[in-house]
């Protein structure tokens, strides 16, 4: 059930971090403003705001880590000495791999 629920954290992670989610919260300020005009206000758009803002920064993070991602899978595949289990390593868990982390620095 742990692994179930840190599966889904993670996707939600990615999700939020698709240009989808920047429709949907435009949707729903959109649906807001029609239908409860009365309840959107200043704290309304103070709200969006942080929700964009929200957005704008996870996609930046994803962005910035599936560059450093790819940068780290060329790496590996140029050395020859490199693991080539380690390639798709970002596709685990991140408890999984700080536990990866923690084996590999044992045996250094």
């Amino acid at each position: 059930m742990l692994d179930l629920v840190r599966h889904w954290l993670t996707q939600m992670g990615v999700y939020a971090a698709h240009p989808t989610a920047f429709f949907i919260v435009t949707a729903y300020g959109i649906l807001w403003f029609i239908f409860e005009r009365d309840t959107f206000n200043w704290h309304a758009l103070a709200t969006m705001a942080t929700w964009f803002m929200t957005l704008f920064i996870q996609r930046a993070e994803h962005r910035d880590t599936q560059a450093i991602q790819a940068k780290l899978d060329e790496l590996l595949h140029a050395q020859s000495r490199a693991s080539n289990a380690l390639t798709h390593i970002d596709e685990k868990e991140p408890e999984d791999i700080a536990r990866h982390r923690h084996e590999a620095r044992k045996h250094d």
